[in-house]
């Protein structure tokens, strides 16, 4: 079972990357929070790896951090969860904000994330309160300290991740957003602000 892969990365999307080790080259699926902290191409790198083998195939998800893969393998743990909405998940919220809404039970922090519904997030919360608390007791790679976002930098993140989900492309993503921000006097709610980027994204 693979662990860990370090190599040249020799392609790279919002959802997966190339990297080549020693002439073969790995497909590995990555959350955004990874996606953000990719060098350019041509660049070494490692990964972090869980290998996913089913009958059919056999994935590999990679991530910058110890910490975001162990969170990856809790959270697969859960009945309906599977790779994909555990890397969704990731890509809408970065670790500490999970743990943080997870065992302070915050369903509407959970909410926000695109493709958690109300039943999966108490779902969360139920099956991993006590799991995420080991993990935050450093049981994984040690964390740098977090600034806190504030509640604009949170929403408006919120929303590119979700814009990025749905295949839009990080710079017109971002820019749409700053330009709705900019527009509006206080901080839209996550939906209202995604609602008025797809109009203008459609228009």
């Amino acid at each position: 079972m693979i662990a860990r892969i370090s190599g040249t990365l020799v392609y790279k999307s919002v959802q997966a990357i190339t990297l080549d080790a020693h002439g073969i080259g790995y497909r590995v699926f990555v959350p955004l929070t990874t996606f953000y902290e990719l060098p350019e191409m041509g660049q070494p790198i490692t990964l972090h790896i869980h290998t996913h083998v089913k009958e059919d195939a056999i994935n590999l998800f990679g991530f910058h951090t110890l910490e975001e893969r162990n969170m990856f393998q809790v959270m697969i743990s859960v009945s309906g969860i599977g790779p994909r909405l555990a890397m969704n998940i990731l890509s809408g919220i970065n670790v500490e904000d999970l743990v943080d809404a997870i065992t302070g039970g915050n369903l509407r922090r959970l909410l926000n994330i695109p493709g958690v519904g109300r039943k999966m997030a108490e779902r969360l919360v139920l099956e991993l309160k006590d799991k995420v608390l080991k993990l935050d007791r450093g049981q994984t790679a040690p964390r740098d300290r977090v600034i806190p976002r504030s509640p604009e930098e949170a929403v408006k993140e919120d929303a590119l991740s979700a814009l990025i989900n749905l295949g839009y492309k990080n710079a017109t993503a971002r820019d749409v957003i700053e330009k709705i921000m900019k527009e509006t006097n206080d901080i839209p709610a996550l939906d209202l602000l995604l609602k008025s980027a797809l109009q203008h994204l459609s228009g």
